[in-house]
């Protein structure tokens, strides 16, 4: 069968794959465009293998709300390199990946994986990554993905940096309006900014308190100076410490990034917010995902990079 220009054209729309193994598909299938289809797609399910062991640390976090304002999904999509996160296609299969994390009822990423793709029920969601491997040239990763649902309330996401953080907040409330969704969303960019975390000091278990206070006391006695104090001194200066930490890493006690005073407390604008409107109104949670976070970054050396090409 011959194969035509506008059958490589609809092929390569179909698939991304490059034009000659658009062409060199429909020359092995006899021009059958389900069977060239598959053929890329097994090849690239080929491909994909040979890239998954180069590190993909860039990327993009991506949230999704439900129309109801009940339930939230995050996810972070990693890739090799920022050029890829910035490219539409990327960006479209991650919304889709949101979607599905929005849809899904599972919590364990390989049954995720497993599940059938929502773009295509005949495809897994591991089939598809692997696809886009394929067509997009990097490898890619489902990092992580997590699920948010109020029981009493609502959620609110906020992203930033074109998808390098993204936060959800859940909090607890008998009033949705304007302005709580507003207060919301502000702390959420407090969440951005400030990376608490815990909601409040209530959350801190007792292992890590006495965990930092044996860091703080091996650093006491390891100064001259200070391990010099009485030992009631040395009790009041730790427990001084961990309460300034706790004030950093709980996000009630921060003070609030856009207080007009700079001393007003994350605890207090709720508190005040709730006040003006009459309501029952309380952080429960939050997620706060930032692209790479945790992850080997891959070392650049543009020089030795072209080298090895030479």
């Amino acid at each position: 069968m011959a194969i035509t220009a506008a059958m490589v054209k609809d092929l390569r729309e179909q698939t991304g794959a490059g034009m000659m193994d658009c062409k060199k598909a429909l020359t092995e299938c006899d021009g059958n465009m389900e069977e060239a289809v598959k053929y890329l797609r097994e090849k690239g399910m080929a491909k994909a293998e040979k890239k998954a062991s180069r590190i993909a640390a860039e990327g993009l976090c991506k949230v999704l709300v439900s129309d109801d304002d009940k339930t939230a999904a995050v996810v972070e999509v990693n890739s090799e390199t920022d050029f890829v996160a910035k490219n539409e296609k990327f960006q479209n299969y991650v919304e889709l990946v949101a979607k599905q994390a929005l849809a899904t009822s599972n919590t364990d990423k390989e049954a995720f994986l497993a599940e059938p793709w929502i773009g295509d029920a005949s495809k897994t969601v591991e089939e598809e990554l692997k696809s886009q491997i394929a067509v997009i040239g990097e490898n890619l990763k489902i990092h992580r993905f997590v699920k948010v649902t109020a029981a009493d309330g609502i959620v609110v996401s906020y992203t930033h940096g074109e998808g390098r953080i993204a936060v959800v907040v859940e909090a607890a409330t008998d009033v949705v309006n304007d302005a709580i969704k507003e207060a919301m969303t502000n702390i959420a960019m407090q969440v951005a900014a400030m990376n608490p975390k815990y909601v409040s000091d209530k959350e801190v278990s007792d292992d890590y308190i006495n965990n930092e206070k044996e860091i703080l006391k091996a650093q006491i006695m390891n100064d001259p100076k200070e391990s010099q104090k009485p030992e009631k001194v040395i009790e009041g200066m730790i427990l001084g410490r961990i309460k300034k930490e706790l004030k950093e890493i709980c996000l009630l006690d921060q003070i609030y990034v856009k207080a007009e005073d700079g001393k007003q407390t994350v605890g207090k604008y709720i508190e005040e917010v709730a006040k003006a409107n009459g309501a029952n109104f309380s952080v429960k949670s939050f997620i706060r995902y930032e692209t790479g976070e945790g992850q080997e970054k891959k070392n650049e050396d543009f020089a030795a990079e072209v080298a090895a090409q030479l």
